[in-house]
Parts: structure tokens; C-alpha cells; sequence
């Protein structure tokens, strides 16, 4: 019974580290895409419809970093049965 409580505790602290880093990333990919000068690509970039884009980019540039660090840390992961 005790392996069963490893394996939920284990499963629970992966997804809470995934949670984690797609959060940060996309924090920082929200300030990174602040740097962007959005004047020259949008009409109105102070708008809602605007500022609904810089949060959905920042969203989707966050998640895809945050797919490449959780996969190179599973990776990574991987590599410690390799090693031992």
C-alpha cells in the first residue's frame, strides 16, 4: 500500500511542477512580448481586442517553452537509469 501512496505523492508533485513552470513561462514570455513595439503591427494597441492577442501570444509562446523545459528535464530524467 505504501508503493500506491509513493506514486500518487510522486504523480501529484509532477503535475505541480508542470503547473509551476507553464505558469512562469508564461510570465515570462508576458513581459519578454512587452518589448515589442505593438504601435507598428496594430492599429490600437491599448485596445482589449489588442491586449486579448499580447495575452493569447503570450500564452502560446509560454506554453511552448514550457513543453521544451519539462521535456528536457524528463529527458534528462531519463538519463539517470542510463548513468547508474
Amino acid at each position: 500500500m505504501d508503493g500506491i501512496n509513493d506514486l500518487q505523492m510522486t504523480s501529484g508533485l509532477t503535475g505541480l511542477f508542470s503547473i509551476v513552470v507553464t505558469l512562469l513561462s508564461i510570465i515570462l514570455a508576458w513581459s519578454l512580448l512587452q518589448e515589442i513595439k505593438w504601435e507598428k503591427l496594430l492599429r490600437n494597441p491599448r485596445s482589449p481586442k489588442a491586449r486579448m492577442l499580447q495575452v493569447l501570444a503570450a500564452v502560446i509562446v509560454g506554453h511552448w517553452f514550457a513543453q521544451f523545459v519539462l521535456g528536457y528535464w524528463n529527458w534528462s530524467m531519463l538519463l539517470r537509469g542510463f548513468v547508474e
